[in-house]
């Protein structure tokens, strides 16, 4: 029976030069798991990513009457409005000119599905995209020509990238590229003057 004398299979070795082979082996092992481990650690969401998703607190105590306040939630921007009575009245006045004014489409958490599209009344919460091609619509609170808009406008807010109209409450107007009402975010009131983006719930 032959003896191998090649160093692949071990067999006819020096017992030192043996040693020194499985040595040399197990440090490439090692300096091979040093570097497998931050490679496969970069596939692992960051502390930034895991926080996207998370419920965004927002402090509206100083958000006055007739003004916007735009948040970020889930990379998206997030309007919350604090509707003056006047704007309040506008609702019922332009629901001829609406395609879904009654928000039959799930556009809204069951708690929202109501004329105002609310928990309370007056704080509108609406995530501020055009639900055509996601562009970030302007708001354009006042009435008439005000703001470039028709004589007939009743406030709400407008879409520049292609033309789509929407209520103080989301809701799209007739014959609109937009197709349905803009979307309202799971929300909840921990205290009067603080909501919680992102997690359902009646109000506080």
């Amino acid at each position: 029976m032959s003896t191998c004398t090649t160093c692949q299979c071990g067999e006819g070795m020096d017992p030192q030069r043996r040693r020194l082979l499985f040595a040399t082996s197990v440090a490439a092992a090692a300096a091979g798991m040093a570097v497998a481990v931050p490679f496969v650690g970069s596939f692992a969401p960051s502390g930034r990513a895991l926080a996207a998703g998370a419920p965004v607190e927002v402090d509206i105590s100083k958000l006055a009457a007739g003004e916007m306040l735009t948040v970020e939630w889930r990379g998206k921007p997030v309007w919350i409005v604090n509707r003056t009575p006047e704007m309040l009245a506008t609702l019922t006045k332009v629901e001829p000119k609406l395609a879904d004014p009654g928000s039959e489409r799930p556009q809204q958490p069951a708690y929202a599905a109501n004329a105002h599209r609310s928990i309370r009344p007056e704080i509108f919460v609406a995530i501020g995209i055009c639900t055509h091609l996601g562009c970030s619509p302007t708001e354009k609170f006042k009435e008439g020509a005000a703001q470039g808009m028709s004589p007939d406008w009743d406030g709400g807010f407008f879409c520049p990238c292609h033309g789509s109209q929407f209520d103080l409450a989301g809701r799209v107007l007739k014959n609109m590229p937009a197709p349905t009402n803009l979307e309202i975010p799971p929300h909840r009131y921990l205290a009067d003057t603080r909501l919680l983006i992102g997690a359902d719930g009646a109000a506080g």
